[in-house]
């Protein structure tokens, strides 16, 4: 028997079709997604219907009945979509996006199809700070972008490294892009590290971690 995906009661209340993957929850077969590459580039959903789609590692649609998505193996995955259901994007976010800004970057070009649509974003499973310890290379090149903002999102372990917290970031992430603080939601208890049961990891399994999809699919013309 699948499991049942996550979904996140921000972007149901408002109507929009999503979901966060678990093991055993493949998704629907018509979703659209990049050849992510760690970078923020974003593309429309037309570019990923193509063989080889494009690489980035964020795509949008304003297409009824079309759904985008991203996978991930501890990165963080964000859906989100103007309230009116009309445009969405898929996002994957992690350490090296965040320093390039692909968060930013998605949201910009969703805002930019959605109309003025108020802009809801949820935050899916990845891998906590519990689990997470970055080193100096890491550190500086996010410090790059956030500057002290990022100190929100550390907690002090050994010397030269930190703990992460990528889903403190990537809301620091959503609110420096435009979107409102009641319109950011997350999943609690939702480390891909810790919960085996439900969650691929690549931090945990190495080379043979599987992969989660996660959709969001436009609702409206």
């Amino acid at each position: 028997m699948s499991a049942a995906p996550l979904r996140h009661a921000l972007l149901s209340g408002a109507g929009i079709e999503h979901a966060f993957g678990v093991r055993g929850a493949p998704g629907p077969a018509d979703v659209r997604r990049p050849l992510q590459v760690h970078g923020a580039r974003v593309v429309a959903d037309g570019e990923c219907a193509a063989e080889p789609p494009a690489r980035a590692d964020a795509v949008v649609s304003t297409h009824r009945g079309v759904a985008v998505g991203v996978v991930t193996a501890d990165c963080v995955p964000i859906l989100a979509a103007g309230a009116d259901g009309r445009a969405v994007a898929a996002i994957h976010a992690g350490w090296r996006g965040l320093a390039q800004g692909v968060i930013e970057a998605g949201i910009g070009a969703l805002a930019a199809r959605a109309a003025g649509a108020r802009i809801l974003a949820a935050i899916g499973p990845h891998v906590g700070p519990c689990c997470y310890e970055v080193d100096e290379p890491v550190l500086a090149a996010l410090a790059g972008r956030y500057a002290h903002a990022l100190d929100a999102a550390l907690l002090p372990s050994r010397p030269g490294h930190a703990r992460l917290d990528l889903g403190c970031l990537a809301r620091l992430a959503l609110a420096a892009a435009g979107v409102e603080d009641d319109a950011i939601g997350a999943l609690p208890g939702a480390c891909t590290a810790c919960d085996a049961q439900r969650f691929h990891s690549y931090r945990r399994d190495g080379q043979r971690a599987g992969r989660l999809l996660h959709h969001v699919r436009v609702m409206k013309a």
